[in-house]
């Protein structure tokens, strides 16, 4: 029987490990860690979050970046708010389908401008989505006025507020739709980068693009495609903060890029290109949800928190930096 090498074991699942002091320490910090209630709000919490990254893995995979993803969001919200507001009495199943096609519109237009300009006109994905980041959050409050877009029907809310399964302890439901609806994003993110041949050629591309070239992989359109995929999941999580506030804000997904690069980056995807996972990057999803409300139960004012999630992007990015030296050893 092979000798398990717990060093390596612990070394390869870091962000498991942390998981589960972090959930271990708050737990004893506090008797309602654990609790249903505060384990839904955990999870709900961390959907937005996990939307994202499952798109930005693809992105950073091919060694790109895109912080423009909150933007993008933000953009979304808004004009499916908008939308509601022209159909006052639209039914659960209307409004689920309404957000769902704004969210993938939105977010497609966006991702497909980003791919263009990265994959067709070489322009550095930082540069490029620093640019579209600062213009969309633009045109969000010129389309608002800076002004919250509210006055939405009850049913809008229903995807990003509403919970299901009724339970003793939670009788207005246990499970928060939010949460389903991520679950089958995620998963689909997942199977497609892990199970298909699209998938297998963002990892090629990511690993040598000259490489990937010659192997007769067409990188443009790769990168053009991961772009599309990463905005479309921008768009719905945008679309599910405007569902689960009933209203569409101007600077709604503001920062939020940096929860999903650090998450990302946590879940073991290399900066660098080449390697990662949508599956772990929920895990570091989940130490940010765990952090985030964590610190909320033990009432550590915001701005400690956010000192706290600035050191763990700089922890990501050391991880990474850690990672690529084991591999080269």
């Amino acid at each position: 029987m092979e000798k398990i090498n717990m060093k390596k074991l612990i070394g390869d699942n870091v962000v498991v490990v942390v998981l589960i002091l972090l959930c271990f320490g708050f737990g004893m910090s506090s008797s309602t860690f654990f609790s249903a209630r505060n384990v839904s709000n955990i999870l709900s919490q961390m959907c937005t979050n996990a939307l994202l990254a499952s798109g930005l893995t693809y992105v950073i995979i091919l060694g790109g970046i895109d912080i423009s993803v909150g933007s993008v969001a933000g953009v979304a919200g808004i004009i499916a708010a908008y939308a509601g507001l022209m159909f006052p009495d639209m039914s659960i199943p209307f409004a689920i389908a309404l957000l769902i096609v704004v969210g993938i519109g939105v977010g497609a237009v966006c991702g497909l401008v980003n791919g263009v300009l990265i994959a067709y006109l070489d322009v550095i994905p930082m540069i490029c989505t620093l640019s579209t980041m600062t213009a969309l959050r633009g045109v969000a409050f010129i389309i608002t006025g800076g002004q919250p877009v509210y006055g939405l029907a009850d049913n809008f809310a229903f995807l990003g507020a509403k919970r299901i399964i009724p339970t003793a302890s939670m009788p207005n439901g246990a499970v928060p739709v939010i949460v389903i609806f991520t679950i089958i994003v995620v998963a689909f993110m997942h199977i497609l980068l892990s199970r298909t041949v699209f998938g297998r050629h963002v990892f090629a591309v990511g690993s040598n693009r000259n490489v990937a070239h010659l192997s007769g992989i067409n990188v443009r359109k790769v990168t053009l495609l991961s772009h599309v995929l990463c905005g479309i999941t921008a768009g719905l999580c945008g679309v599910c903060i405007a569902s689960k506030l009933q209203n569409g804000q101007p600077n709604a997904g503001n920062t939020y890029e940096m929860f999903a690069i650090a998450s990302t980056v946590l879940g073991g995807t290399s900066l660098s290109g080449g390697s990662g996972s949508v599956a772990r990057a929920m895990f570091g999803c989940a130490v940010i949800a765990v952090i985030k409300t964590g610190m909320d139960l033990l009432q550590i004012y915001s701005y400690w928190q956010n000192v706290v999630i600035g050191c763990i992007i700089i922890l990501a990015v050391v991880l990474d930096m850690a990672q690529k030296k084991r591999q080269k050893a």
